[in-house]
Parts: C-alpha cells; sequence; structure tokens
C-alpha cells in the first residue's frame, strides 16, 4: 500500500471516531447528525452545482447516485438509533467490523480486486477482534443491547452498500467532493422530519454548537479522505485498514467517556492495529 494512502485512511479513521464520539455525547442523536451535514451541505453547494452541470454522464451512473443516496439516507436514521439504543464501546466496532468485512469480501468479486495470503490472514484478524471487542457472543447471553445490535447490523449492510456504490460513482468520473454533497443531501432529507418532530433543534445548538460546528467539518472529512485514498488503492486493501477508527474509539471510550473496557478491548485494540499493519505491508 502507497504511504500517501496510508496515511489518507489513518487520518480517516481518527476523524470518523471524533464525530461519531460527538454524536454519541449529543443531546439528540437525530438533530446533532442533521446540524453536522446541514452546515457541510450549504458550504459545499457552489461547487456541487458547477460540477454536476459540467457532467456528461451515462444514465446508470445516475442511478448508482440515487442507489447511494437511498442507503445513505437508510444509514444516518439508523445510526442515530444504534447510539440511542448502544454504548460506543460495543456498537461502533461491531458496525464497523461487519461494513469492513462485506465491503473487502464483496470488492474482490465486483471489482476483481486481489489479496494476497498475509492480506486475507490480516483482514481475518481485524474482523475477528472488531467482533470481541463489540462484545458480541455467539452463544449465550450477549452483552449488547439487542436493539442496539439490531440497528447496528443494518448500520454494517448500509456501510457495505454505500461504500461499493460510491466506488463505482468515482470510477465513473465524479469527483470526492460531489459524493460528499450527494451524502449531505441525502442526510438532510432523511433526518429532517426526526428533526421537526422533536422540536429539540434549538436546545442542540445552544448547547454544543462547538461540536456541531467541528463535526460538520470532521464527518464529510472523514469520507473524503477515504474516497481519495479509493481512488489511489484498491477498496479491498484500505476498508479493512479503515478501521484503525476502533482503535480510537477505544482510546477515546476510555479517557473521554470514562468506559470500562478492560484488558480484553486493550488487546483486541492491540490485534487490530496489527492486521492493519499485515495488511497495509504485505496485503
Amino acid at each position: 500500500m502507497e504511504l500517501l494512502s496510508l496515511l489518507l485512511v489513518l487520518s480517516s479513521g481518527l476523524t470518523h471516531a471524533l464525530w461519531n464520539l460527538f454524536t454519541k455525547r449529543s443531546i439528540h442523536k437525530s438533530v446533532f447528525l442533521w446540524c453536522i451535514h446541514s452546515v457541510t451541505l450549504v458550504f459545499l453547494m457552489p461547487y456541487f452545482i458547477v460540477e454536476m452541470s459540467g457532467l456528461r454522464l451515462e444514465l446508470p451512473v445516475y442511478g448508482l447516485m440515487l442507489l447511494s443516496m437511498t442507503i445513505q439516507g437508510c444509514y444516518i436514521t439508523l445510526l442515530s438509533k444504534a447510539y440511542t439504543h448502544g454504548d460506543m464501546s460495543q456498537v461502533y466496532p461491531f458496525m464497523r467490523g461487519l461494513g469492513a468485512m462485506l465491503t473487502s469480501l464483496c470488492s474482490l468479486v465486483l471489482f476483481h480486486e486481489q489479496l494476497s495470503t498475509a492480506g486475507y490472514m490480516g483482514l481475518s484478524l481485524i474482523i475477528f477482534s472488531l467482533f470481541a471487542l463489540s462484545g458480541l457472543r455467539l452463544r449465550g447471553q450477549s452483552s449488547v443491547n439487542p436493539k442496539a445490535l439490531l440497528y447496528a447490523c443494518l448500520v454494517g449492510l448500509c456501510i457495505s452498500g454505500y461504500t461499493l456504490t460510491d466506488k463505482a460513482i468515482l470510477d465513473a468520473g465524479v469527483s470526492p467532493v460531489s459524493l460528499i454533497q450527494l451524502s449531505n443531501i441525502s442526510y438532510f432529507v432523511a433526518l429532517v422530519v426526526p428533526v421537526a418532530l422533536s422540536r429539540q433543534l434549538k436546545r442542540e445548538w445552544s448547547v454544543n454548537w462547538r461540536t456541531i460546528l467541528l463535526g460538520s467539518i470532521l464527518a464529510p472529512g472523514s469520507y473524503l479522505l477515504f474516497l481519495f485514498a479509493m481512488r489511489l488503492t484498491p477498496l479491498a486493501h484500505i476498508a479493512p485498514v479503515r478501521e484503525i477508527s476502533t482503535v480510537f474509539g477505544t482510546v477515546l471510550g476510555i479517557i473521554v467517556l470514562r468506559e470500562q473496557q478492560g484488558w480484553r478491548r486493550i488487546v483486541m485494540s492491540a490485534l487490530i492495529t496489527i492486521g492493519i499493519i499485515t495488511i497495509a505491508l504485505w496485503g
């Protein structure tokens, strides 16, 4: 993996963990998510209009764009519910792990990408560690809230769906910035009704305006960095590396949220790091 791609993906993982931390700490999850993406929506709209008016895309590409927006609208709605019912240290690694696993495996088939034997070993290590870190048990009682687990599963499916779709859109000539704006539009539309019904918009802004403004940079910036990396490196290689965000999330959970991690979570985070290094060097 090229050094630039690795740095982009690592930066993407850190910024992703940070804005998810802000979301978990917010008063009303849907309102907070709507706010951070609405700010970016306004800022990027002139660029988006200029680029889209100058592009001549085939009809299937517009269909992929609509599909991506639909999936991302579902993603942002389900994400707010997952954080409402579950702890960040459990929900976050599970949905990221499922998304990484499905994205990497599907990209091998859809885009004819390849992983070496070491790459498959690194991917397996990351996936195992992510699921172990979430606290999910295949047998016996799980420590994860059933509702949180359901929403986390659905979020993982959405992550895989829009990542694979966006890869095809990028290959068709749409810029990463315009893809981010498509996401912002879908988030705005998907959450506008829950925000209106909550009547919490004024309160959220008054209490969390600093993290809203910071999140409006980190949230789109995280995926933008990943999209640029996607142009340079096969998706099967960089999708699991982005799950370094789970390690960052574990550290933030210990320091900021005061969550009880235990030795198992520390060990799993170390294994994730080893898997990432394996893919980066020999994948």
